[in-house]
């Protein structure tokens, strides 16, 4: 069974224009639109930690030290941002 919790939330007035211009074009509840963008950028996340451990994985059994470069750099961008 899926519950729900109720939530109040302030949004800058910008994102809540988006929103509200989302959920016109599709014709959906501005509350439907919000739970939508909110599953997807927990997905995100999920996904992003993902493979951060997958890359740890690979640099601690990777022994080429140019791979083992790469997969540093792609860490530091994961961690950091471009």
């Amino acid at each position: 069974m899926n519950t729900t919790k109720r939530q109040s939330i302030s949004l800058p007035s910008g994102v809540a224009q988006r929103v509200n211009r989302m959920a016109k074009n599709q014709r959906k509840s501005t509350t439907r639109i919000m739970v939508e963008l909110i599953e997807a950028g927990l997905d995100a996340k999920e996904s992003e930690k993902q493979q951060f451990f997958a890359l740890a994985d690979r640099l601690s059994t990777a022994t080429d030290p140019g791979e083992r470069q790469r997969i540093k750099k792609q860490l530091a961008r994961l961690t950091f941002g471009e």
